[in-house]
């Protein structure tokens, strides 16, 4: 099973003069291969590989003698991970490759000859750099990314295979359902609330004020590149709050149950709402879920996702009726057939489990909404029948969680 260990390196001032090399020249090679791509693009109309531009490295080491001090692996890996980034773009899970500025994150890759060692990482052609191995790595080491952040602050993303087989899951115990919002985070099936950490609010001020501090300094001083990293600083902190949150949180949910049932959220569609934008943005749900679904696999343990559409909040989870509508701000209700009173939240995350459940329930189809309707004529009365089809299929299958 492949797994990633993410340590901190303390490199010296000559490794760190290697390491900015090393930066520069992937970061022009990759430049260079893309430029290359887009006009033999341009003028043929056909489009080159990876492996095609990789077959050039040699000749632009003898016009450019500088690419000889960096690792022949790492300048050949620039063009295999650039073919990567055009087939994902081809398949649509990714945009147009961009090229790269020295402004920003720095990253190069190593996908063989590294050593690592109990507090050191040994990378050719830079030597043995100083980490922190805060877990024990067994197995076959796979690749080795480096990288730099705006703080100045070095890491080494360790992929590597331990042999052992991936868990088989299974639904044999506590199954749970998630619904995400802004006021509580999380609010789970069984009644938990987990509440808004809003990092972003708490550093607000600081950030404001470097970045004003940022906007009056000259272009291209001294003065202004300290200042840039000071605005870093403190993007940096939000970032280690938020993902210190969502990483214990995440780990939690999957520690305490065997089934873990979230909604397949459109959060590039909700930023289109200026009013939640910043809201929406702050809070991380893309990051919480992706953070469940792997902890989740490489625990035996069972990530689904619901359709974003499924009427989950309007829907009654004891006699499965469904309002017409239900606005924002209503956070209780009450229903008209059965007078169960519901918490918004509370409700949805009972309906999402039982949704969740019904889907990995064998032969119970697999999704509850009906795809051929459109949403603007999805009718109460076939919501209220794909809902009770589900209900029946895991009141019959999973009584017993």
């Amino acid at each position: 099973m492949l797994k990633v260990v993410k340590v901190r390196l303390y490199p010296d001032a000559q490794q760190q003069q290697s390491l900015a090399q090393a930066f520069g020249s992937c970061r022009w090679l990759w430049n260079y291969c893309l430029n290359l791509m887009n006009q033999t693009y341009k003028e043929t109309g056909k489009g080159l590989s990876g492996y095609a531009v990789k077959k050039i490295i040699p000749q632009l080491k003898k016009e450019h003698e500088w690419l000889t001090l960096t690792y022949s692996q790492c300048l050949q890996q620039v063009c295999l991970n650039l073919g990567v980034a055009f087939n994902n773009f081809f398949e649509k899970r990714a945009k147009y490759p961009r090229f790269k500025s020295k402004h920003g994150k720095q990253s190069i890759q190593y996908s063989q000859n590294v050593k690592v060692a109990d507090n050191y990482v040994t990378l050719p052609k830079i030597g043995d750099v100083t980490a922190i191995i805060h877990r024990q790595i067994e197995g076959k080491i796979k690749t080795v990314t480096i990288s730099k952040n705006c703080s100045n602050q070095y890491f080494a993303a360790i992929l590597f295979d331990d042999g052992k087989d991936k868990p088989e899951s299974n639904t044999d115990g506590k199954a749970i359902g998630i619904d995400l919002g802004l006021t509580h985070f999380a609010v789970t099936s069984d009644g938990s609330k987990f509440d808004n950490p809003r990092v972003l609010n708490k550093h607000e001020k600081n950030l404001k004020l470097k970045q004003q501090k940022l906007s009056r300094k000259q272009k291209g001083s001294q003065n202004r590149i300290k200042s840039r990293k000071r605005v870093a600083i403190v993007h940096r902190k939000i970032t280690n709050y938020r993902e210190d949150f969502l990483h214990k949180l995440s780990r939690r949910i999957v520690n305490e149950n065997q089934v873990i049932v979230v909604e397949n959220l459109n959060v590039k569609g909700m930023m289109q709402n200026h009013c939640l934008a910043k809201s929406i943005h702050q809070v991380g749900w893309g990051m919480f879920c992706t953070m469940l679904k792997y902890k989740a696999e490489m625990s035996g343990k069972i990530y689904q996702e619901v359709d974003r559409f499924f009427p989950s909040s309007k829907t009654c989870h004891v006699c499965l009726n469904q309002v017409d509508s239900l606005p924002l701000d209503i956070r209780f209700w009450t229903c008209e057939n059965c007078r169960t009173k519901h918490d918004r939240d509370v409700n949805a995350a009972i309906n999402l489990r039982d949704e969740g459940l019904r889907i990995l329930t064998p032969g119970t189809g697999d999704k509850a909404c009906r795809p051929d309707v459109s949403h603007s004529n999805r009718g109460r009365k076939k919501s209220t029948t794909a809902l009770s089809v589900g209900q029946e299929a895991y009141c019959g299958s999973f009584a017993s969680l």
